[in-house]
């Protein structure tokens, strides 16, 4: 033998007796003294804003964590867990050779890791000491498994195992898996259950019944396979507990306001030392229940319309205390319980438009501006843009106030283009909508339109921002002390550029063009209202914004599904408005800002030109800032009828009798006719109306609208025959006739209130 091949030999074996003897002091060095106890986490209870227990937790994450000593645990727990997991459990030092050698020839065989061979001690070593999937990770745990085997009892080893393992869904521990998925205590399970919790160690978040019952059942079918290759269950034994349900109805690991809690705990690991003790948030939880059933109910109601997904949020304005946060029907429900839409982003719609418009009163357009709502295609980056109206109509010279309180897309588009893109995203950013994360030239003109995603917290927290005069703030979690909100701040627009928003969202009458006279978005008190819908129905959005709260509500399928014609007003405007009125019974809506209150001046002017109205004139009362009032007099209508501006020449040649432009009294008035068609719009004759359980009596009120009155005449109203001032009237129960007379004009519906 050579002298190099000598030596060689003497330098392996030096080495290799160092490393046996390195092995063995590793081995027999006493273990840290947490190892054989119980882990100490700090906990958290999070309380609603009056001090009701929403949710508690006990370690990182939010996670469930209940300890169980092993001589309490049900006995098929231990063997069903053993028989999936390591079936030499009992005979090895903590590495399984048998199981090690054959994941060796795996590999070597296939070219890749196959099989880890890790052992249960070899798992515990990694839940203790948490190293990567790595060579030298598997090298580590498999250390500390020899360790912890030569100093710990197997019967604590297990213990340790079975109380620290995840099993998806926050649960760790067989004990809280078992309260999540079955409602019972691992304790006292059956076989099938045993068996269920086993299978979930190896993709506890892919095979929890919870995300997938199909894989749930899989995995219990394979380890009760492996019990019955043990002997530890009897053919009719696993074919009682394959024949289970591999979730039952949880108990007590359900808890409230499951979306926000998730929430807020992530909110709290990212801050240091701040999750310890009780901590009071901003929910209302009786709110909370009662925005829940509301939001079941829309999925009950609409899935057969292709909907079967819905979330609300609920703001305090002044604070921006978050009130109720519901992100989906069922949180617990299998596969897709747990996407939360109220932080998911997805396309808006022409929920959007109020900011376009914000903008556009800062550049100096008013309510009164006329934009034409013509065909139009736009030359851009990406190619021809041809934007087209919901209803595929064009409504020729319309008036900012129609344009947004219907939310015609055409003028919306052109407002866009005229205002330009990047001041339309830079608008959007500064009211918080933060999911916004390309640049202008992605989104193009369509982000007028709602063509950029948006978080549903955000959409809510930016109408918020219109209310607040203009300003963003941040939302809140944590319980408030009743003072004004947090000093970050966005100026947004300009205190009159939200007055004039404000007050075309909150006019049921600018919205009769695009909804007609009935939409649910009509509430017993001023609130500033508006949908959204998405290309292919794909998104229902509504927000409604009063003095004191904003909610917000999306309809739709968490896997982008089209519904069937189902648009913001049908879809999400119900749910809106029950949520704005269980809302109402628990916070004021308080006093809503008047234009005049907030120094802008009125004028009136033509309702087709927007100039000052002259007596041929359909007249309309506008707002406008001090000086920004129209100062030349209407010159489309004159002794012989209307005449046009040239680019609406051609629309205009094509509007008929009885069109809506001609119904709307536009046309003909100026030859000293009268408007046809006076009627009364909201009510509608034949209307039933019932009083919603749980909601203060002084907010069941309904809007008395009309239609069609000629110039400067007043409308008067009559209730079963008797005078009748203002235009929102107290229900009363029973059967009613409500008429109305403009001059010599009247008409009358009949209509039905029931308890």
């Amino acid at each position: 033998m050579s002298y190099q091949r000598r030596w060689r030999r003497q330098w392996f074996t030096r080495w290799l007796a160092l490393g046996s003897v390195a092995l063995v002091a590793w081995v027999l060095w006493p273990l840290p003294a947490g190892v054989r106890t119980e882990p100490t986490a700090s906990g958290v209870t999070l309380l609603d804003r009056e001090g009701l227990p929403l949710r508690s937790a006990r370690v990182a994450g939010g996670a469930r964590q209940r300890w169980v000593p092993i001589a309490e645990m049900d006995p098929d727990l231990l063997t069903a867990f053993v028989a999936a997991e390591d079936r030499r459990f009992y005979s090895h030092p903590g590495v399984d050779p048998v199981a090690l050698g054959r994941a060796v020839a795996a590999g070597l065989r296939s070219g890749r890791i196959v099989s880890g061979a890790s052992t249960i001690t070899m798992q515990l070593a990694r839940l203790l000491h948490p190293s990567g999937r790595t060579f030298a990770g598997k090298l580590s745990q498999m250390a500390w498994a020899l360790r912890l085997d030569r100093q710990l009892p197997k019967q604590v080893i297990l213990e340790q195992y079975l109380n620290r393992v995840p099993l998806g869904q926050s649960a760790v521990g067989v004990d809280a898996a078992a309260r999540l998925f079955f409602g019972a205590s691992a304790r006292s399970l059956s076989l099938g259950e045993a068996a269920v919790l086993a299978g979930l160690a190896g993709a506890p978040s892919r095979d929890n019944p919870l995300r997938s019952q199909k894989r749930a059942a899989g995995r219990r079918a394979v380890v009760l396979a492996r019990m019955a290759a043990a002997h530890v269950a009897s053919p009719t034994e696993m074919a009682a507990a394959q024949a289970e349900p591999v979730l039952r109805s949880p108990g007590d690991a359900r808890f409230e306001a499951p979306h926000f809690t998730s929430w807020v705990l992530s909110a709290l690991d990212s801050a240091p030392g701040s999750r310890a003790g009780p901590v009071r948030t901003s929910l209302d939880l009786p709110l909370q229940r009662a925005i829940e059933l509301e939001v079941r109910h829309t999925v009950e109601v609409m899935r057969n319309k292709g909907a079967e997904h819905a979330a609300a949020v609920v703001l305090d304005n002044r604070s921006g205390d978050i009130l109720a946060w519901v992100g989906s029907p069922d949180f617990f429900e299998p596969g897709s319980g747990q996407v939360d839409m109220v932080i998911s982003p997805r396309q808006p719609g022409s929920a959007l438009k109020p900011f376009l418009y914000g903008l556009a009163f800062d550049r100096g357009y008013t309510a009164a501006s006329v934009l034409p709502d013509l065909a139009t295609v736009y030359q851009t980056g990406t190619g021809p843009y041809a934007p087209r109206n919901y209803d595929r109509r064009f409504h020729g010279p319309t008036r900012i106030r129609e344009a947004l309180g219907s939310s015609f897309n055409l003028p919306a588009v052109e407002l866009a283009s005229r205002v330009g893109a990047p001041a339309l995203l830079g608008t959007l950013r500064r009211a918080g909508v933060a999911s916004l994360r390309h640049g202008a030239d992605y989104y193009g003109l369509g982000l007028a339109l709602g063509n950029g995603e948006v978080t549903l917290l955000e959409l809510a927290n930016g109408y918020r921002a219109i209310m607040n005069g203009g300003v963003w703030h941040p939302v809140r979690w944590r319980a408030s002390d009743g003072g004004g909100g947090p000093s970050v701040a966005e100026r947004v627009m300009s205190p009159e550029a939200a007055l004039q928003v404000l007050d075309i969202l909150a006019d049921p009458i600018a919205r009769i063009p695009g909804f007609g006279p009935s939409t649910p978005l009509e509430f017993p008190f001023p609130a500033a209202a508006k949908t959204g819908t998405s290309r292919h129905f794909t998104d229902n959005w509504a927000v409604a914004t009063t003095a004191g709260f904003t909610v917000a509500v999306w309809v739709g399928n968490f896997s982008g599904r089209p519904m069937e014609g189902v648009s913001g007003v049908s879809g999400a405007g119900p749910l809106l408005q029950r949520a704005v009125l269980v809302t109402a019974a628990r916070h004021s809506p308080g006093e809503f800002p008047t234009p005049r209150a907030g120094g802008l001046r009125a004028a009136t002017v033509c309702r087709l030109s927007g100039l000052l109205a002259t007596p041929r004139c359909p007249p309309a009362t506008e707002w406008f800032r001090v000086g920004a009032a129209p100062t030349a007099s209407c010159d489309w209508h004159t002794a012989n009828g209307v005449v046009f501006p040239a680019e609406y020449r051609a629309w205009a040649a094509e509007v008929k009798e009885g069109s809506a432009v001609a119904s709307a009294g536009l046309v003909r008035v100026a030859s000293g006719e009268m408007p046809e068609g006076f009627r009364i719009a909201y009510p509608a004759s034949g209307d039933r109306y019932r009083f919603v359980p749980g909601v203060e009596s002084a907010y069941a009120t309904i809007g008395l609208r009309a239609i069609g009155a000629p110039p400067r005449s007043a409308v008067r109203w009559f209730i079963d025959g008797q005078p009748y001032r203002g235009t929102r009237w107290s229900l009363v129960p029973g059967q009613h006739t409500i008429s109305a007379h403009a001059g010599r004009l009247t008409d009358q519906v009949t209509i039905e209130v029931v308890q």
